[in-house]
């Protein structure tokens, strides 16, 4: 097409030869803005071939669907805007300018205009709110127009801009014709209320919807139906009476589809079409289904014309289109908001007032896609799985409260008669103090140290197993009512993801790297390059060294939290401080929260760092990206976690030595020892205090803070007040609306969160046993945020198949396996349990546990201790100290071997292994048990996907017997209407022809 002048402002309507078209849908309606300054543009693709722009309406005739009319009319668009630049036609809803064709994806660019027609802009005319709004949007356009022309360093630069981006404009429209090309509709919209942006509209027709569909191998409803059975007659009767018992906690959405009722779905065929009800086609693919089609059409196309294959994912890296999204339903407030299903999901879901109620799995499903679906099915069975968790956790905490004047240990330590002198708890500027004050500690302790809470940790890995259990029938059974039960490696692997950009980008350097190859050994060797290990090896020993590095920075923070813990000690025992019986308390806390301060900024650092080392890997695919990405992230966070807590459960006052003979680090730093009571307290503590600071501030503050915080921020950059602003968002389109919203970036940290928190309630559960209700109480309020997040604050995602919830499922039965063993490890060396049972049934005169603490009490002389750590002040309690106690198994200062391991050491220890050894096999026996009694599919699934088979096989035996009972039909009709006789015709050789007598 010579002569054809980009610079010349127009309106065009391209239709496509090859593809039929519904009526009056032309494949493309675009503007083009320029001036006689882009004059070069026409240069410089002087030899690009050019789509012709028809003068006159075309009819095809190629209808594959079969309609009745037999032809489809393309009619050529109409100018889109009036002289004063006002739209002829109101665009209200998702859709073209014509109010007909369904917008099912954007793509939107940066445009500058030249300066003229930028002035001449009529489309701000007439409001100047507007007007001040893009002003103050364009502060940087601004201040590049204030410089001078005449200087030649600013000329250059802005030389080099322009060429840069007509060459995102060649590439834009080489990407934008082969678009065309594939049968979608394409309209370009650059006059808009957003200065800087334009948008490419994405319509797709329906054959391209059919074929793609049929390619795609999309499961769609037959016209066949069939009736669900949930099992025997009594099991019917019990799930419909549970059913009324809880309608009232059911969303008040598909109230009119029959529960009872389900469709046979069969993969979409084109010639298999009256398989399926296609009396209203513009409901028969829904919203999501088409955006995922125009995606998969997207992914496919490609950019040949530079010097490497450019694709979406590739074009989008390197500037050429901004952002990529398909558009919500509808807006979900306001008067005129038509119903809708985003408004649906915003009323019944995305509300805190329906905090009680189901989540409407279904709904969620159409619209966000089968991936979100199951994210928040698994979130929704997690969060009722907790309520018993929650329930037995707060009974097993009352039972410690009820109890606590009855445990004899810690009555013995309250009991002033007594009167036992302990050691000094660090040297020099600690001094001998009397066990009785520990009574506070020692009855607290036993809140959460008691009997009942072994059984609470047996509960836990079993609560473990069950909910593992019930999510993957669960899932079976979401597998089988959203047509996933067919949706295997296959289809997978033939859809997997395309390649990422920046492995594209990877490659097209390593093809520049090599020699020129000669024409006979191009074909050859074209497709053939491609990233190996030696390619990625720098990138894998950076990823080691960093992991290694990042991990042992936490080690650092930690024993830093403990050097912080181990000085402020002494030093509030040296200062005047007034509140000297509460050193212990005051230190506990202020060392947990500094944890937590840590845990919440390294948390972002990491999740930073995970991902610029996922990007040096270069992973070929979106999916190997996640996965790695995902692991990187797991490990680093669940480090970042769970150091303090370990510390604090397994190490701590295990490394500390004896009097007279204490274990030092960093020269005169004594390792800090547990409380009387055990350090089973200060591990509760701090898992309080990390569990309750990370899901208040991390997991709800961040996600509501830091939104509103960038609204306010744009609120104070605009000139605008909240009644301009409110009155611009009603002047707004759809597509600019959600350009405006940010952008998904996946399921991957509403994951994280949870498994991180999955690992609290699991791991240390001996410990804390209200830790479930905290959860319970949090996801309450994730489910609600993340909707409202979902709905209301994020573009919409592409809506992605997935019949599991993939790495995440592996990761939660691992924590669970561990939490076993950790809980073992926790009531066996961490808590009292053990010493106790030992001292009650061994050592004990009477079999009580009367005598108990002095027997885990040591002696020491206090003239055995070192030079210069013996305490500055002995007589602080009023009298000469010549013998202390100390918990441990030692021998005394009389013994022939004085301050050794006694015996009652060992037998406490193998006490504690064989515990440890017992408990595990046990429960994991239990937990294997449990696995293998609860199916993993619902009887009545397995039954009812049988019957579908069944009934498919049928429909098709039936559809062919009608076919050959058709084709008889018309040879009998056939052979009435012809002039030949059968019986006047001679009889059939293999010899000679069939020949016909007239008769």
């Amino acid at each position: 097409m010579e002569g054809h002048d980009v610079g010349n402002e127009l309106l065009c309507s391209v239709t496509h030869p090859d593809s039929a078209e519904e009526p009056g849908s032309p494949a493309l309606a675009c503007e083009h803005y320029g001036s006689p300054q882009q004059e070069v543009t026409a240069t410089m693709r002087r030899n690009d071939s050019y789509l012709p722009v028809p003068g006159e309406e075309k009819s095809l005739d190629v209808d594959f669907v079969n309609t009745k009319d037999g032809s489809d009319e393309s009619i050529p668009m109409k100018n889109r805007y009036a002289d004063d630049g006002s739209p002829l036609y109101p665009r209200q809803g998702p859709y073209f300018s014509d109010g007909q064709r369904r917008v099912d994806y954007v793509l939107t660019y940066q445009i500058q205009k030249p300066n003229s027609i930028r002035r001449q802009s009529s489309r701000f005319g007439d409001n100047n709110f507007i007007q001040r709004f893009c002003r103050s949007l364009n502060i940087r356009n601004r201040g590049a127009e204030a410089h001078p022309k005449e200087d030649p360093e600013i000329a250059a630069q802005e030389q080099r801009t322009d060429y840069h981006e007509d060459d995102k404009r060649f590439r834009r429209e080489e990407f934008e014709e082969n678009i065309m090309e594939t049968g979608l509709e394409l309209e370009m919209d650059e006059r808009t209320n957003i200065p800087g942006i334009g948008f490419m509209k994405i319509h797709a027709p329906w054959n391209v919807l059919c074929r793609e569909a049929e390619f795609m191998k999309l499961k769609m409803p037959t016209k066949k139906s069939y009736e669900v059975k949930q099992g025997s007659n009594l099991v019917e009767k019990i799930r419909l009476f549970i059913h009324k018992v809880t309608a009232p906690l059911h969303p008040k959405v598909d109230t009119s589809r029959q529960q009872s009722v389900k469709f046979l779905s069969h993969p979409f065929s084109r010639e298999k079409q009256h398989l399926f009800d296609l009396s209203d086609r513009d409901k028969f693919f829904d919203s999501k289904t088409r955006s995922s089609i125009v995606y998969e059409v997207l992914k496919r196309t490609r950019c040949t014309r530079a010097k490497y294959s450019m694709g979406i994912t590739s074009l989008l890296a390197n500037g050429v289109y901004t952002s990529a999204y398909p558009l919500h339903d509808g807006d979900i407030e306001g008067v005129n908001a038509e119903p809708n299903d985003r408004k649906l999901l915003y009323e019944q879901w995305a509300s805190y007032s329906y905090f009680y109620k189901y989540q409407p799995i279904g709904l969620i499903r159409k619209y966000f896609g089968e991936k979100v679906g199951l994210y928040f099915a698994w979130l929704g069975v997690y969060t009722q799985m907790l309520i018993p968790a929650a329930i037995v956790g707060v009974i097993v905490f009352l039972y410690g409260c009820a109890t606590v004047d009855d445990n004899i240990p810690s009555m013995e330590i309250c009991d002033p008669r007594h009167n036992i002198t302990m050691c000094p708890l660090c040297d020099r500027a600690c001094s001998y103090w009397k066990l009785v004050t520990a009574c506070g500690t020692a009855r607290a302790s036993h809140l959460f140290d008691n009997p009942a809470t072994v059984f609470f940790s047996i509960f836990m890995a079993l609560w473990a197993v069950l909910f593992m259990e019930h999510w993957k029938r669960r899932q079976m059974r979401l597998n089988y009512i959203w047509d996933l039960t067919g949706f295997g490696e296959e289809e997978e692997e033939e859809h997997k993801d395309h390649n990422r950009a920046e492995y594209e980008f990877r490659v097209m350097r390593k093809t520049i790297r090599k020699e020129q190859p000669t024409p006979k050994r191009e074909e050859s060797e074209k497709g053939k390059v491609k990233l190996t290990c030696t390619d990625r090896l720098p990138a894998y020993l950076t990823t080691v060294v960093t992991m290694v590095f990042m991990i042992l920075v936490t080690f650092a923070i930690v024993f830093g939290v403990i050097l912080y813990r181990i000085s402020i000690k002494a030093a509030l025992h040296m200062s005047t401080y007034s509140a000297r019986s509460n050193i212990r308390a005051t230190v506990k806390g202020t060392a947990a929260i500094i944890n937590l301060v840590v845990i919440i900024i390294l948390d972002e650092v990491y999740a930073a760092i995970a991902r610029w080392l996922t990007t040096l890997e270069v992973p070929k695919t979106d999916k190997s990206f996640e996965d790695r990405l995902i692991f990187k992230t797991f490990i680093l966070k669940f480090v970042n976690a769970f150091t303090p807590i370990v510390y604090l459960a397994f190490f701590r006052g295990r490394l500390v030595g004896r009097p007279g003979n204490y274990l030092y680090v960093i020269g005169s730093y004594r390792m800090e020892e547990c409380a009387h009571a055990g350090c089973l307290m200060e591990l509760c503590i701090q898992l309080c205090i990390t569990m309750l600071g990370k899901q208040l501030i991390q997991n709800n503050l961040f996600e509501i803070g830091i939104p509103k915080l960038k609204k306010l921020l744009r609120r104070k950059r605009s000139d605008l007040d909240s009644k301009q602003e409110e009155e611009l968002n009603r002047s707004l389109h759809r597509h600019e609306k959600d350009h405006i919203l940010g952008p998904f970036v996946g399921l991957s940290p509403e994951y994280m969160e949870m498994i991180i928190q999955f690992g609290m309630v699991t791991l240390f559960v001996a410990s804390f046993p209200l830790a479930p209700l905290f959860a319970l109480l949090n996801n309450i309020i994730e489910i609600r945020l993340d909707a409202k997040k979902f709905v209301m604050e994020l573009r919409r995602p592409i809506a992605a198949k997935a019949k599991d919830i993939g790495i995440w499922y592996n990761l939660l039965r691992g924590l669970s396996k561990v939490a076993v063993i950790v809980n073992a490890f926790v009531i066996s060396f961490t808590s009292d349990f053990i010493p106790r049972l030992v001292y009650q049934y061994m050592f004990s005169d009477d079999g009580t546990m009367h005598g108990f603490i002095n027997h885990t009490l040591s002696y020491f002389n206090v003239s055995d201790f070192q030079p210069g750590t013996d305490p500055l002040q002995p007589m602080h309690l009023g009298y000469k100290v010549e013998i202390c106690r100390y918990k441990d198994y030692r021998e005394p200062p009389w013994a022939t071997t004085p301050y050794e391991l006694s015996k009652e050491f060992w037998v406490v220890l193998a006490a504690r292994l064989a515990f440890v050894v017992g408990f595990q096999n046990v429960v994991m026996l239990m937990s294997d048990f449990v696995d293998w009694l609860i199916p993993d599919i619902p009887k009545d699934i397995s039954l009812q996907i049988h019957k579908e088979k069944i009934l498919m096989v049928e429909l098709f035996m039936k559809e062919e017997q009608g076919k050959r009972q058709a084709a008889r039909d018309n040879h009998n009709q056939d052979n009435c209407n012809s002039p030949s006789s059968a019986d006047q015709s001679p009889p059939r050789t293999r010899s000679r022809p069939v020949s016909h007598a007239n008769c």
